[in-house]
């Protein structure tokens, strides 16, 4: 068998880099497109919205990781459609024709028909994201430091995270824990002790995918960090400097999202069915109907297990759907078997409420507390992509733990902004909001996700 059946895998997330690298031996030429050069380890993006990490702590240079595999390009693109009976992936910098085709494009935010609060509210899906956050949180302390107005100076070190899942319970916590740990010493007129955190959940309680005692642990644990849990509690309204939860109007100096995810626009380039979340609805072998050369996987598939659950959103489900795509592919290719349908196995679910206390549940074994924290901090520095990684973030936690510090309390500045506008003219300083979100001061509208343009 020669090396000629041409493999095109869009976007190098988790799941496309595993498809890439369980090819790195099959008779194969792959081509890896994405928009942007990096892979991110988005479990850890809140770390770098509240200056725990840098990105470089979190994000690799797609084309070192695939450095070493002969078979394998990478190409920076982005993606504009699917050709699917020439079998042509257009992209603006080229059009590029497959045998075998993996979309892997992931997720993006979703605000339920509610996109005007995207610039009000970012969520956390890239590396920009998570220093737009970072930039908000520490510049309502800054603005705070400067206000004379005690109510006016509360409002500004208010932080509103909306969503009770992982990413929404982990980013409430470190922002407590900055407050309280990392910024005291650094300010005169304000108390940053004093800062509020809310995170409002719209369900009966945080973590609802974990069982009921860890939940309830974690509400707790968030609750002792001085955090609001408001629970059974919708955002009807998000504006400039404000939330509307219920009939209450709550001002606050930074808004997250963490309440929804969108898939990317593959549905709309294959003109596949779709789910509500707007995932491809693929076959049992993760493969679109009736389109058997192209293969969808990670957050833009939607998948159910042998219970008839949908498969969760997470970094192992996105890796176990990119490995066994690769499977089918390399079996195609060689002439072997095609492998049974793709069944997902689940590892378990960790969450981490902030400086020693996390929740973890395995198969057979929960854990919570610092016992749990210390598995959760091992578990993801093992998941790290190459040594140095590894040996910086582990190194940033130990002078974190030790010191109460957070070493990565930069302000930057959006690319578009000029300098001297955006320090005499911060964020909603007049009332105004900042026009542009994350994604638009980085050239992409709010719904543009990993690799689609």
């Amino acid at each position: 068998m020669t090396n000629t059946c041409r493999v095109i895998i869009i976007g190098g997330g988790f799941a496309g880099l595993e498809a890439a690298k369980a090819l790195s031996r099959a008779p194969v030429e792959i081509t890896l497109l994405d928009r942007q050069n990096h892979h991110c380890f988005q479990p850890l993006l809140y770390q770098v919205a509240t200056a725990a990490l840098t990105p470089a702590d979190v994000a690799w240079p797609i084309r070192g990781i695939l450095s070493g595999q002969q078979n394998a390009r990478v190409l920076m693109a982005n993606v504009e459609g699917i050709d699917t009976k020439r079998r042509r992936v257009r992209t603006g910098g080229g059009t590029f024709p497959y045998d075998q085709l993996i979309i892997a494009t992931g997720a993006t935010h979703a605000y339920f028909g509610h996109d005007e609060w995207a610039p009000h509210a970012p969520g956390l899906k890239r590396i920009e994201d998570a220093t737009e956050i970072r930039r908000r949180i520490l510049l309502a302390f800054e603005r705070a430091e400067l206000e004379d107005d005690a109510e006016r100076r509360q409002a500004l070190t208010t932080f509103v995270v909306v969503g009770g899942g992982p990413t929404g319970v982990e980013m409430a916590g470190a922002i407590a824990d900055m407050a309280h740990d990392a910024l005291p010493r650094d300010f005169r007129n304000v108390d940053p002790t004093r800062a509020r955190v809310l995170l409002v959940e719209a369900g009966p309680r945080p973590l609802a995918a974990f069982p009921e005692p860890l939940s309830q642990y974690a509400r707790r644990a968030l609750e002792r960090r001085g955090v609001e849990v408001l629970t059974g509690e919708t955002v009807t309204s998000i504006g400039p400097e404000t939330v509307s939860i219920g009939d209450r109007s709550i001002r606050a100096g930074a808004i997250v999202w963490a309440a929804g995810v969108a898939a990317s626009a593959a549905a709309d380039w294959l003109g596949a069915d779709r789910d509500r979340a707007g995932r491809v609805k693929v076959s049992p072998d993760l493969t679109v109907p009736g389109l058997p050369e192209i293969l969808v996987v990670g957050d833009t598939a939607a998948v159910t297990d042998e219970n008839g659950k949908p498969v969760p959103g997470i970094a192992p489900a996105a890796k176990q759907m990119g490995r066994y795509a690769a499977s089918v592919i390399a079996a195609r290719v060689m002439g072997q078997p095609l492998p049974g349908p793709f069944r997902y196995r689940h590892q378990g679910d960790l969450a981490t409420i902030g400086r020693k206390a996390a929740v973890v549940r395995l198969r057979r074994l929960t854990l919570k507390g610092s016992l749990g924290w210390a598995f959760w901090g091992v578990a993801h520095v093992y998941f790290l992509i190459g040594l140095r990684n590894r040996i910086a973030v582990a190194f940033s936690w130990l002078w974190d733990y030790v010191t109460f510090g957070r070493r990565s309390r930069l302000i930057t500045q959006p690319a578009n902004a000029h300098p001297a506008e955006a320090e005499a003219e911060p964020a909603g300083s007049s009332g105004q909001p900042s026009a542009a979100t994350p994604a638009e001061n980085a050239g992409i509208t709010p719904q543009a996700g990993r690799v689609w343009g």
